[in-house]
């Protein structure tokens, strides 16, 4: 279990390695599949619905961003499916495809070439909930030998590790929200050293009473009962953020080795970092910082960036905040930014792994997603946020940021496939 605080540009190992996506999977609110769910996001559909996974009817925040449309049984093998958590499911679907999309079989590949590198922060909440009902209610002959591993942070690493058969460097990265970022960097360490291939990304699913409560004590939800108005980053009337479920996986892969045995690659990433912010009097928030590291590591300037997937926070202080660190890099109002993440949720690890493939995608169509919900951006936000419709674009670099929370900030440049 591993939290990464790079702060250093050119300690990500050797520059002339190149880092290539050729994979993306995603399963996320919205669209089950890379392409069912971006177009889902170009035409501005807003998956978040009041929740159905559990009767949220007495709580205070009843809204979520559900990943409609997962049958388990059609993703997932029926041996795996009474030692495998809800998100173990989502990420084992979204390996899946990144492996298929990119091409790749592991079988094929020496015992040690490809790793897998996920990122997660909450564990399997819900099968580890089933089995405390079941403890206390039954007593410990009904808690079954699974929950020794289905609820930890590593099993998502671990269950696509064994189905696909990847014995390379492996690992987990827990630092919510900035998680698939995270695990994004570490994985690319791991191609600059000289393994052949990584599964990378994040997920996380924690839509169930055990985890519901530890969202509403950890503060900061849209208590709105209005799915279009509920999630509103940089708006005027911005009042908290809707929790979400799934998540993107990517195979990551040397350039040259990539391109060599023809596969295609959707994008490289350019430069990673990350920062943790002080104590409160210590300091202020290091995002800004992070994403300058990101640019240096990517031996690039804010003029070459074309367009920054925020984290958008969905709080009117950590909005400003963010906002403002933007127009400090960029200039205000100086560059389109968005946050397509309004259209399903804060979705934990999996939100920034979510992000990347949505600027992948954008690099790919030339077309940044619109940020849907947010009709009024504050004035004391002086981003140009791309609002209503899908906004044309000439992309070659975008820059995802993400935060997550007790201070983890982390930043990733990708750039067109060359």
């Amino acid at each position: 279990m591993t939290a990464v605080a790079v702060e250093e540009p050119g300690l990500l190992g050797a520059r002339g390695v190149q880092a290539a996506v050729t994979g993306i999977g995603v399963v996320a609110p919205g669209g089950v599949g890379t392409e069912a769910w971006w177009a889902a996001v170009l035409r501005g559909d807003n998956a978040i619905r009041p929740l159905t996974r559990f009767d949220a009817s007495g709580l205070p925040a009843r809204l979520a961003g559900e990943v409609a449309g997962f049958d388990d049984e059609e993703h997932i093998p029926s041996r795996l499916l009474p030692q495998t958590d809800r998100v173990t499911r989502l990420a084992l679907a979204a390996a899946g495809e990144a492996l298929d999309d990119a091409g790749l079989d592991p079988a094929r590949l020496p015992d040690y070439a490809v790793g897998v590198i996920t990122a997660n922060a909450a564990g399997g909440f819900e099968f580890g909930q089933r089995e405390l009902q079941a403890l206390w209610s039954r007593g410990s002959r009904h808690v079954g030998a699974y929950q020794s591993f289905a609820w930890f942070y590593a099993a998502n690493s671990g269950q696509i590790s064994i189905r696909h058969g990847l014995r390379g460097p492996s690992g987990v990265v827990v630092s919510e929200q900035a998680g698939g970022l995270d695990a994004l960097a570490q994985a690319r360490r791991q191609i600059r050293k000289g393994v052949q291939a990584v599964v990378t990304g994040g997920a996380d699913s924690t839509l169930c009473p055990w985890g519901w409560t530890a969202h509403l004590a950890a503060g900061g939800m849209s208590t709105s009962e209005d799915p279009g108005r509920a999630y509103l980053p940089f708006d005027e009337d911005a009042s908290g953020h809707v929790v979400g479920e799934g998540g993107a996986l990517f195979v990551l892969e040397d350039a040259d080795a990539a391109r060599a045995r023809g596969a295609t690659v959707h994008g490289v990433v350019a430069g990673c970092a990350a920062t943790f912010d002080p104590a409160p009097g210590a300091g202020g928030p290091r995002l800004r910082t992070a994403a300058e590291l990101a640019l240096a590591d990517a031996g690039i300037t804010p003029a070459e960036v074309d367009v920054v997937f925020a984290d958008a926070a969905g709080d009117r202080a950590a909005d400003r905040a963010e906002a403002q660190a933007l127009a400090a890099l960029f200039g205000p109002y100086g560059i389109p930014v968005t946050a397509p993440k309004a259209m399903t949720g804060r979705l934990l690890s999996g939100g920034s792994a979510v992000d990347l493939a949505a600027a992948l995608l954008s690099l790919r169509d030339q077309v940044v997603p619109p940020t849907a919900g947010t009709a009024r951006v504050a004035a004391d936000c002086p981003v140009d946020l791309v609002t209503g419709t899908p906004r044309p674009a000439r992309l070659r670099t975008a820059l995802v940021l993400a935060r997550g929370r007790g201070g983890f900030n982390a930043a990733t440049v990708v750039t067109a496939a060359p």
